[in-house]
């Protein structure tokens, strides 16, 4: 049974954050289904109960600037902005700071963190009692129509999710502007509640993802570019064997005879993997490294649930990279 919370039960939706459930909550664009960022398990819950089928980044909420830009590295633009808009239907894409408390999984494996502030009152309430960083898409089932009120929420993920704060009917009811700041033109990655005329009167022309230079590194949408994801060292998929010069990136029981070897999951449960991915790659790449070893072998996933995305993942890992 998924809980249904007043405003006033905001503590108990607090201490479920904190310990790895899921809690949707209104904001003044639509409800979000959040968890802790920080938390690998819990981030990779949200894909399981909207039954996402890729791991797109996911936005982290705040109760105030000063701790979204804890975690990334925030420029005179992005002050400039959130200056402006913060606390507001606004997202911004910023580079990830080295020490963020965030999970990889949160922000898809990319070198980027999407970061936001809301505007509504008991959200922000929520954030400053949980403590925690939140990461929250629409609270609804992947491919649905978002919802704007507690009920909507229920009508999807009653039963998939701990909690829903019922703080009555988003008053916006469209999602965010994304603004990516992460290369030198501001880039508007998703029109919303905050016109692109008022951000371009403070930065300028807005670019568009498509219209980035091809030296620059292509399409600017999350998760685009097919040799995405990438260890250091090559990875070979479907591995029904592996050598000692190979680290295994291991599904269900370890193939023998790997240099090195990270279990996704032994029991073969895809959202253990897919919270256990992008750190098993990161962990792989550097102690292959040091042992020197020429690759990385990773076993089957079935393509059910999860196992989609974390599939798709490992296959633009495994692509042909492209030239320096």
């Amino acid at each position: 049974m998924t809980e249904r919370l007043a405003p006033e039960q905001l503590t108990r939706a607090a201490a479920l954050l904190r310990a790895g459930g899921l809690v949707a909550f209104p904001t003044e664009t639509v409800y979000g289904l959040g968890a802790d960022a920080g938390n690998a398990a819990a981030v990779a819950r949200i894909f399981a109960a909207k039954g996402r089928p890729r791991f797109n980044p996911l936005i982290s909420h705040f109760a105030a600037a000063e701790a979204a830009f804890a975690e990334v590295r925030a420029d005179d633009r992005a002050r400039l902005v959130a200056g402006r808009f913060w606390p507001g239907p606004l997202t911004l894409v910023l580079p990830r700071a080295e020490r963020s408390r965030i999970d990889p999984l949160t922000g898809a494996g990319l070198p980027s963190l999407a970061v936001r502030v809301p505007a509504h009152p008991l959200a922000r309430a929520l954030l400053r009692e949980a403590g925690v960083p939140v990461a929250a898409p629409s609270a609804n089932r992947s491919g649905a129509v978002s919802p704007t009120t507690a009920a909507h929420v229920l009508d999807g993920l009653e039963g998939r999710i701990e909690a829903v704060l019922d703080g009555g009917a988003c008053p916006v009811g469209l999602e965010s502007t994304v603004l990516d700041l992460t290369g030198p033109q501001p880039l508007l990655l998703r029109p919303g509640g905050v016109p692109e005329a008022a951000l371009a009167a403070l930065l300028g022309p807005l670019g568009r993802p498509g219209a980035v230079a091809e030296a620059e590194g292509g399409l600017k949408a999350p998760g685009m570019m097919s040799s995405h994801y990438a260890p250091g060292l090559p990875v070979r998929l479907d591995a029904a064997s592996v050598g000692p010069d190979e680290a295994l990136l291991a599904f269900g029981p370890p193939l023998p005879g790997a240099g090195a070897t990270w279990q996704l999951s032994e029991g073969r449960d895809p959202v253990e993997a897919a919270a256990r991915l992008f750190a098993g790659l990161r962990w792989l790449d550097a102690e292959g490294r040091r042992r020197g070893l020429a690759g990385i072998a990773a076993m089957p996933v079935p393509p059910e649930g999860l196992g989609a995305a974390i599939n798709d993942r490992l296959a633009r890992a495994a692509a042909p990279r492209p030239p320096a």
